[in-house]
């Protein structure tokens, strides 16, 4: 998912999709401890997308924080 998508989402819905993510990074894990993770591309993609979003609401609390100062 590119940023650009995520910048379109709403709080509630960068939440939710922060949970999935992190669910979903949770499994891969699992699966590729066990051998049965067939692409590591997957798991690395997940990853770099949390991050994406992360990044997203990182901006978006420090843009909120800076408003309210200034």
């Amino acid at each position: 998912m590119e940023a650009k998508q995520f910048r379109e989402m709403n709080s509630d819905e960068l939440a939710q999709k922060r949970r999935e993510l992190k669910e979903e990074i949770f499994h891969l894990r699992l699966r590729r401890a066990t051998g049965q993770l067939e692409s590591s591309m997957k798991l690395r993609q997940t990853r770099r997308d949390f991050a994406r979003l992360e990044t997203i609401l990182r901006e978006r609390q420090i843009r909120g924080a800076g408003e309210t100062v200034g």
